[in-house]
């Protein structure tokens, strides 16, 4: 897509003793009313990536058609960095875009949280953290077929279809949790399917295909989400390999899908609002 769409910002941001880049991304033409924004979050199995990965994602989208601000970190890889750095990197780009919403120009009250693959398992750990400690409200989520669980699942073990496999999917776990792989010590913000209690996480928006690795993982997700009353769809697409969307973003049946995806966002944009506390409320 046209950069001349949007503008494109850069800023670094503390988090404990280091910094992360954040990319924000502005749709060039605002109109009278603050847009939601959206704090995208890159795949590549927590060891591979960069923010900069957004530009080729489905959330480019959001910005262009549908006019929010999207906020895009850097976070710290697993190679270097195993659990909880990604975690603590994403949790701080979002309080950051809480903070400074006004600033930024989105509205607070619609602060939104997505991403695919291991992006997508980021999502739903962010709108687990967030929950549990009450500093920032997230109205929506949209973890694309997300990498939540450490454990084989009927989908992932044994798999062999193309881009993403049994073999990859334990190589990426074992570096992100390092000891932890293999245990019951995963946390569920690090593997958000260790959770048990899914009630009061936000609405949530997904697709994902039902030959890839994620597939059982995914489908569990929004069955638990919808069993704890939070609202939930899953779109499941035949015979689609993991991130076959951005391989294939020209076939009719993807661009069918894109455009679901974009219409159950534009349904957030109108529904779904989750009001910051104040301190003084707190």
């Amino acid at each position: 897509m046209a950069k001349h769409l949007f503008h494109v910002e850069k800023r670094t941001i503390p988090v404990g003793d280091h910094s992360i880049r954040l990319l924000i991304l502005r749709p060039r033409s605002m109109g009278g009313e603050k847009p939601s924004g959206v704090l995208w979050v890159h795949g590549g199995g927590y060891q591979s990536g960069s923010a900069k990965d957004v530009f080729a994602t489905r959330a480019l989208s959001l910005v262009v058609k549908y006019g929010s601000i999207l906020v895009s970190p850097d976070y710290r890889l697993s190679k270097k960095h195993p659990y909880p750095a990604a975690l603590q990197d994403c949790y701080a780009a979002l309080l950051y875009m809480k903070e400074h919403a006004e600033e930024i120009g989105f509205r607070p009250d619609q602060l939104m949280v997505g991403g695919e693959s291991a992006g997508g398992g980021m999502a739903a750990a962010l709108c687990m953290l967030a929950h549990d400690r009450g500093e920032v409200n997230i109205a929506f989520q949209m973890p694309l077929y997300p990498m939540l669980d450490d454990r084989d699942t009927p989908s992932s073990a044994d798999n062999h279809a193309p881009n993403w496999n049994t073999k990859r999917n334990h190589k990426a776990w074992k570096r992100y949790l390092r000891e932890a792989w293999g245990t019951d010590l995963v946390s569920c913000y690090a593997a958000p399917a260790r959770r048990t209690d899914y009630r009061g996480l936000p609405p949530c928006y997904t697709f994902v295909g039902d030959i890839e690795p994620f597939y059982c993982e995914t489908a569990d997700y929004v069955r638990r989400l919808r069993e704890a009353g939070v609202e939930a769809e899953l779109d499941v697409y035949p015979g689609w390999f993991h991130a076959y969307d951005l391989f294939f973003p020209a076939k009719k049946i993807v661009r069918e899908a894109i455009a679901r995806f974009e219409e159950r966002f534009a349904y957030a944009q109108a529904h779904y609002f989750a009001p910051q506390d104040t301190e003084d409320s707190r």
